[in-house]
């Protein structure tokens, strides 16, 4: 059985954020019912939403309100950290 191809939406962009720059990716596995909405900055810290959206429009209109709600910090690094577990 071959992976499940994903599906990137055409609303996943590069915005500008109190002059940073930062990548908004929305996507999902084919078959998938949800959408899951990545943030990642110009460092490359990636910040992902724990809830699946119903559809990519879902997602874009959660971003844009974390922005605007938000501004930068809604995508800065807030200390959660969860480190690999040893072998």
């Amino acid at each position: 059985m071959s992976d499940p191809n994903l599906i990137v939406s055409g609303l996943s962009q590069a915005i500008s954020v109190e002059g940073h720059k930062i990548r908004i990716e929305i996507y999902k596995l084919e078959n998938s019912e949800g959408w899951s909405l990545e943030a990642v900055d110009s460092e490359g810290t990636s910040t992902v939403w724990d809830d699946l959206f119903e559809t990519d429009q879902a997602a874009w209109d959660e971003a844009m309100k974390a922005v605007k709600e938000e501004g930068l910090s809604a995508f800065s690094d807030k200390g959660k950290v969860l480190p690999f577990r040893k072998k």
